[in-house]
């Protein structure tokens, strides 16, 4: 993670934003994130370390996806709301929602901070990922597949921050994430 004052922020996590509005209560601006799409041959993406399956042989390839929109998030205390929107350009155009709650709390100098996500899309990004065209039910077996767009995921996530020193902190994420809606229903 790089972050620049409080107002600039990369990760691959959280894409690359700015908070326009950075008040103790609101923060909001334009973010951009890169969707590193699939490996039809070995079933996976470029972070993957283990488990290659192909189960995706047929289907395709799918290149990475700049994703651009905004952010909104409204903390109160320890519990913060945050909502995002962004748009594909690239191998898929639809748009994409984020919607989150967290509840964050310190125990000495370390910050757990846990709570709920979910993910909607438009049916351009899940046909995009979830779909089986009629030349990809043919090369895969699989039956074709035309889903619509709604709920993607739903799950719950966990980081733990430990500052080391004045220059070096860890970070440990966990994340559960549940596939849903139509994209659930993929063969």
């Amino acid at each position: 993670r790089v972050a620049y004052g409080d107002r600039f922020f990369a990760s691959v996590p959280e894409g690359l934003g700015y908070r326009i509005v950075n008040t103790p209560s609101w923060k909001a601006g334009p973010i951009a994130r890169i969707s590193f799409g699939r490996d039809a041959s070995n079933g996976g993406s470029p972070f993957l370390l283990a488990g290659e399956t192909d189960d995706l042989v047929g289907l395709g390839d799918i290149p990475a996806t700049v994703e651009l929109g905004g952010f909104v998030e409204r903390r109160n205390g320890a519990f913060s709301l945050r909502a995002e929107a962004r748009r594909g350009f690239g191998a898929h155009q639809g748009a994409i929602g984020d919607v989150s709650a967290a509840y964050a709390r310190r125990f000495g100098k370390t910050l757990v901070t846990t709570g709920p996500r979910a993910t909607f899309a438009t049916a351009d990004f899940v046909e995009r990922y979830f779909g089986v065209d009629a030349g990809q039910a043919a090369a895969s077996g699989l039956a074709a597949f035309d889903p619509d767009g709604g709920l993607v995921s739903y799950g719950a996530g966990a980081t733990v921050v430990r500052p080391i020193n004045n220059r070096v902190t860890t970070v440990f994420i966990a994340n559960y994430e549940r596939i849903a809606g139509d994209a659930a229903e993929s063969p």
